[in-house]
């Protein structure tokens, strides 16, 4: 099973995000942003499409800030 270059190029990038996420969240010592940061840097390993895995963080980020937004 070989790896494209779209695939490893959006899981460079979304682990990339979900390790600022992580950091800042540490930083801040927020919850939220700690687990999103996780799974955002652990799920590309499991996903093998560009297209689901840049969906799946956009939806991930998405709920990270209606939590925010709601007060959590």
């Amino acid at each position: 099973m070989g790896i494209s270059v779209g695939t490893l190029f959006a899981s460079l990038v979304v682990s990339s995000v979900g390790f600022g996420v992580f950091t800042y969240g540490k930083a801040q010592a927020r919850v939220p942003q700690i687990l999103v940061g996780i799974v955002l840097m652990a799920f590309p390993y499991f996903v093998s499409g560009p297209l689901a895995m840049c969906s799946i963080a956009v939806g991930l980020l998405l709920a990270l800030s209606a939590a925010v937004r709601f007060g959590m």
